[in-house]
């Protein structure tokens, strides 16, 4: 059975591909909470309380430098969950994570979660195929970072929060964007006037809204897709699968 015990519980997609008694490990635990923009999950060099799973919203993983400032390593919404570290059995988290829109979701103590994780190796299964894809997300940020100009950073950041919200409008503020990518906010104004002037987005203050989902793929290129792949190849594969390949 297809995580048919999740089924209508949560939109987050990794509560939705559990088998029944994945998700019995910790349904009991699983509480329901509302993530406004800026909530923080876990805190740097901090230890981590609990493990959400977002249904809604989309959040930052953040690296953290001595001298405070913060740049973003990877998105994370409802296709995921969060901290990673307690995936592989940590209970402390390196970044700071912290929710870019507002959402909501489940969460569960790290202690039920970590009990889960070693009790049931389809469970680990399934939140490593997701730490994989993650994984893959950092590379290609950093390929982008390192290779790509600003406007086509930007235009695959926008293209990545699209895909983790209802609808077309992206409530977020330059100079959180520019947070985000670790830039001055003048570039991303910028920025956001080229892709404006393309007709791929509207910008707003305090908003962003994409007009042409396709043109923007087109404009981000190759620095867009290649993980979104990755997760529907990997992570999006039935219980059944997931039970033959962990024995």
């Amino acid at each position: 059975m297809n995580g048919s015990s999740a089924a209508g519980f949560s939109s987050n997609r990794i509560l939705n591909i559990l088998s029944d008694q994945d998700f019995a490990s910790i349904r009991p635990s699983l509480e329901e909470v509302e993530m406004p923009q800026g909530f923080i999950m876990a805190r740097a060099e901090r230890p981590i309380d609990y493990v959400y799973f977002p249904s809604s919203g989309f959040g930052s993983v953040m690296v953290v430098a001595e001298n405070g400032r913060r740049a973003e390593a990877g998105m994370f919404g409802r296709e995921g969950f969060t901290p990673l570290a307690a995936g592989v059995g940590d209970d402390r988290s390196i970044y700071e994570i912290v929710m870019q829109a507002h959402g909501g979701g489940h969460r569960v103590p790290i202690r039920t979660f970590s009990n889960a994780v070693v009790a049931r190796p389809s469970f680990a299964a399934v939140l490593a195929r997701f730490t994989h894809v993650f994984a893959a997300q950092v590379a290609y940020t950093a390929l982008s970072n390192a290779t790509d100009h600003v406007d086509r950073r930007l235009a695959r950041w926008i293209l990545m929060s699209h895909d983790r919200i209802d609808g077309d409008v992206i409530r977020i503020t330059h100079d959180y964007i520019a947070l985000m990518l670790a830039v001055r906010r003048p570039g991303v104004t910028t920025s956001l006037h080229v892709l404006e002037g393309l007709h791929l987005i509207k910008s707003e203050r305090g908003a962003i809204t994409v007009r042409d989902r396709s043109g923007l793929e087109d404009y981000a290129g190759k620095s867009y897709g290649r993980p979104e792949q990755e997760y529907e190849r990997i992570v999006a594969r039935s219980t059944s699968e997931l039970h033959l390949a962990t024995g």
